[in-house]
Parts: C-alpha cells; structure tokens; sequence
C-alpha cells in the first residue's frame, strides 16, 4: 500500500516489483523533464549570448544638440546644474509658489464608472474647518459635505492622500482668464481647493494597474500616436515629445522618492524602476532634455510679464525673495550666454495648413488634459493637473500671443498659471540633474546585472531544481527498515 509517497512492502515479492517497477517509472518521468528543462535552459542561455548586432555604447551617451532645440546637452547640463536647479528648488518654497489651485473632484468625462473615488489609499479627508481662511469657507459649504475632522478614510496606505492644510497669507487674487490649450476652468469656484504643494511632493504613491494603465494608453494612442522620423510634421512630434518628457519626468520622481519598506516608513530611491521606465531608453531620456528646453524657453519669452509680476502673499519679506529669485534666473547671464534661444517656436505652424494644425494639436491637448480628471490617485491627479496646466502656459506663451505680428496683443496670465509653469520647470530640472548625475552608472550597474554571465543560467537551473522538488517521489521501504 502507498502511505504519504512511501511505498510499504511486507514480503511479498510481486507487490515489491510493483513498487520498484513504479520507483522506476516515476525517475524515468523526472528524467525525461529534466532533458525537457535543460533543453531549455540550453537554449534560452544560447538566445540570451546571441547577439545579432553589437550596438554602440555611444547611442546611450548625450552629447551634441537636443533634437528640435537650440542648445547642446553638456550646456544643458552645465547650465542647469549652476544656475538653473539651485534657483528653482528656492524659488518653489516661496508662500506664492507653494500653494497650487485646483479641482480634485471625480468628474471623468470619459469613463464616469471607473470607480477611482473608491480607491482607499488615495481618499483624502477634508480638513478641520479651523484650518482653512474664512475667505474660503463660503466655498467649501457648496461643495459636497463640510470639513470633518473625522480621519477614519485615511486608513490603509497615507501616501495617496493630499494634505489641504492653508496658510491664509498667501492668497491674492490675479486676473482670471482662461487658457485655450488646457480643459480646466480655472476661476475660482466651488469646485476648486487651494494645496500646499511643499506638503504634497510629487512621489510614489501605490497607484498602479489598469487604471494607471488607461489613462497613458489614453494620451499617447488617442491624442499624441508615436512617431516615426519623417512620417509626422514637425508639430505634432513636438506634441508627442512634451508628453513623453513629462511622463519621463514624473517616472524619474516616482522612482527617486519611493517607498522601499512601508512598515518602517523608509523612503528612498528605486534605481531599478527608474531604469526600467526612463533609462534604458533613450528616447525618453532625450524628450526629457526636449521638454525641459521648451517650457525654458516659455519662461525666458515671457520675462517681461514675469519680471513685472506682483509676487504679493502678504508676507513682505518671502515676496521679496520670490521676485529676487525671478529675476536671477530670468537675467541670468550665464543662462543668456550659453542658451539664448533653448527652443525656437518661430519654426512651427509655417505655411497655410498652420492654423488649421493649430487648432488640431491644441484640442488633443486639450484632451489630455481632461485626461486628468480620470486620474484615480487624488496626489497623482494634482501633480498631473499641475504639470499639465504647467505645459499649456508654456504652449499659450509660446503659441497664442504673436507679438510680432500682432504687437497690440498682450500676454495675459494666471497666478496658477504661472504657479504651474514654474513648478513644472523646477521638476523638469530636477529631473534633467538626476539622469545627468546618477544615470550614467545606474545604466552600467543595471546593464552588467541584466548581462551578468551566469545570472540567467542560475535563474533557470534553479526553476529546474524547483520543478524536482515539485514532485513526489515514492520511496520504496522494506518492513525491516
């Protein structure tokens, strides 16, 4: 009889043939998916030594003009690390930058039954009501439910959550004019909350899956197809590459801000993960440096209005800063040396399809950025606002006032406009310092890894170890045993 895989004998001869003969057919099974298993290992290791091009290392090196722009990396580089990130990183805790207004409310317009509000870890609760201006409580009482001091919907994962906590001195109100390359409305309503973004960064918050998912294979497959050199106009690719950079960016930030151990609530970099969603492909890593360029030369364009902005919180002092701060990287003089003219939009919507191509590109941005609201993560969704509403004042700056050709025809922008813009440039440059500082040997530590010999072969003998071990395998026992 068989008892636990043991095969028990009690003397008599045939039933212990019959036992050996099952002995032997279960080590011919094992053998026969052994050969199978190696086979394999054979030759996935022969596939994985196969290589039927040697590519050049340089592909992965950034030397030379950005594509589409009009300064080279190591400038870039040089210019950003001196002047550029030092000044931002200041400039975006000033009580004007800090805050960010915003509509964190669930109203998709493309797929109302997602579901997203549903999502514990990324639900917020309101504030105190003691905590928000007496300016603003009118507000919030037509808004769906009062501040409640009931923390009960913070359980599970925090890092999802937006902290709403105010600061009452830091608002002022500036010109509301909508902006015809992004969906939100930005006047002020009932709709719309003031964060403090120095209380909310821009980091991993656990929101991943279909829902993540969908809302990038929205951006790209709907509004802005990859392209292929030559078979898309200039325009479009500069659409495609914006999108692509911010995306690169806001990896890059996931990854470098990450929650390595939840339980001990330890925070730090996922140098895998930024290899893996940024690094390893240099497109990404060169729409980045693209990206970064064209929102500078937004800033730059619009220094005028952005010198002679009122940085005005009520706080003399801190408004004074911000103003000295603008004014220092926007007459920077290594910066006018060494990049002048980072992107020169004077090149696009050239002969008579432009108008036309304009209004197109700007309604796929316009989508992308109603797009937003269909973020599930209610932190990931202000930070996607954000950098949106950040890339459509550069493209309204850029694009909508032509100063040349209609010279009566004013820049006209918003305080969250410019709150956006500048913010959106200090996380561009964040990012262009670490993929410039860090990136080189994160790719040669993750590339020798991936290309460690032996590392596959160990891999996959221990999966056939595994498979052994897997099954059972009867032993043949005499009773004086």
């Amino acid at each position: 009889m068989v008892e636990n895989n043991v095969v028990v004998v009690d003397g008599n001869k045939s039933e212990k043939l019959k036992g050996e003969k099952r002995g032997k057919s279960k080590w011919a099974k094992i053998g026969a998916v052994l050969v199978v298993l190696v086979a394999i290992a054979l030759t996935s290791n022969h596939a994985h030594n196969y290589k039927p091009c040697q590519c050049s290392q340089d592909s992965r090196k950034y030397t030379g003009i950005v594509e589409d722009c009009c300064c080279d990396y190591e400038t870039v580089d040089s210019v950003n690390g001196a002047v550029l990130h030092p000044l931002l990183q200041e400039l975006v805790t000033t009580p004007f930058f800090r805050y960010f207004k915003v509509k964190l409310w669930c109203d998709c317009p493309f797929w109302p039954d997602d579901g997203m509000c549903k999502l514990r870890d990324c639900s917020v609760c309101e504030c105190p009501e003691n905590e928000f201006p007496e300016p603003f409580k009118k507000l919030m009482q037509n808004q769906n439910g009062l501040p409640s001091d009931d923390l009960k919907c913070q359980e599970g994962n925090p890092q999802g959550a937006v902290d709403r906590t105010l600061d009452s001195k830091a608002f002022r109100g500036w010109v509301e004019v909508d902006n015809p390359w992004t969906q939100d409305d930005e006047t002020d309503n009932s709709e719309m909350t003031y964060v403090n973004l120095q209380l909310n960064p821009e980091r991993y918050t656990g929101y991943t899956g279909p829902s993540a998912r969908r809302i990038w294979d929205a951006i790209y497959s709907e509004n802005c197809p990859k392209y292929t050199s030559g078979e898309i106009c200039q325009e479009k690719r500069v659409l495609y590459k914006l999108i692509s950079g911010m995306h690169s960016s806001i990896s890059i930030h996931i990854a470098s801000d990450y929650l390595l151990d939840e339980t001990k609530n330890l925070w730090g970099d996922n140098l895998e993960l930024m290899y893996d969603r940024v690094l390893r492909y240099p497109d990404r890593v060169r729409n980045l440096y693209f990206t970064f360029l064209f929102v500078l030369r937004a800033v730059t364009k619009a220094t005028n209005y952005l010198e002679q902005a009122e940085y005005n919180t009520g706080n003399l002092e801190e408004d004074l800063k911000a103003q000295s701060l603008m004014r220092q990287l926007l007459y920077n003089p290594k910066l006018q040396t060494a990049c002048p003219l980072p992107f020169d939009e004077a090149k696009l919507w050239q002969g008579q399809s432009g108008p036309e191509l304009k209004q197109e590109i700007q309604k796929h941005f316009r989508n992308i950025s109603a797009l937003m609201d269909c973020v599930g993560c209610e932190k990931c969704r202000l930070w996607g606002k954000l950098q949106v509403l950040g890339l459509g004042t550069a493209l309204k700056i850029l694009f909508s006032v032509d100063g040349k050709n209609h010279p009566n025809q004013l820049l006209q922008l918003q305080r969250n406009e410019v709150i956006a813009l500048m913010n959106l440039l200090n996380r561009l440059s964040e990012s262009v310092k670490l993929v410039h500082e860090i990136g080189p040997s994160v790719e040669k530590t993750m590339e020798g890894f991936t290309s460690e010999p032996g590392s596959q072969e160990i891999s996959l003998w221990q999966r056939v170890w595994e498979a052994v071990r897997g099954l059972h395998i009867p032993r043949v026992i005499h009773p004086s045993t």
